[in-house]
């Protein structure tokens, strides 16, 4: 599946643009661990490494890493630049995202 057919899904994805240098990515990665065990099939956690995928990024105008976009059914629900507690990450996916029964 490529990266437009998933952010595109009814799927909700939680993408999450990092660099490989930056700490504070590097501190989010847990984070994405306990948020993904929490919300389990609610949502998807993908992560796109900026230097290996500038198109990517400079689609989605992300400027400083880490940045974080929720996406469902191909529109931007929810974006935040920085690291972001688990618990803040569990609450904007359960208050944005359209779960399709």
């Amino acid at each position: 599946m490529t990266f437009n057919e998933l952010i595109n899904s009814d799927q909700p994805v939680l993408v999450d643009f990092f660099a490989t240098w930056c700490g504070p990515c590097q501190m989010m990665q847990p984070i994405l661990q306990d948020t993904a065990r929490q919300l389990g099939d609610k949502v998807k956690i993908v992560k796109v490494d900026v230097d290996k995928n500038p198109y990517a990024s400079s689609s989605f105008q992300v400027r400083g890493v880490p940045t974080l976009i929720l996406f469902q059914g191909g529109k931007v629900l929810w974006r935040q630049s920085g690291v972001v507690p688990a618990h803040q990450l569990v609450k904007v996916i359960e208050d944005n995202v359209t779960v399709k029964a």
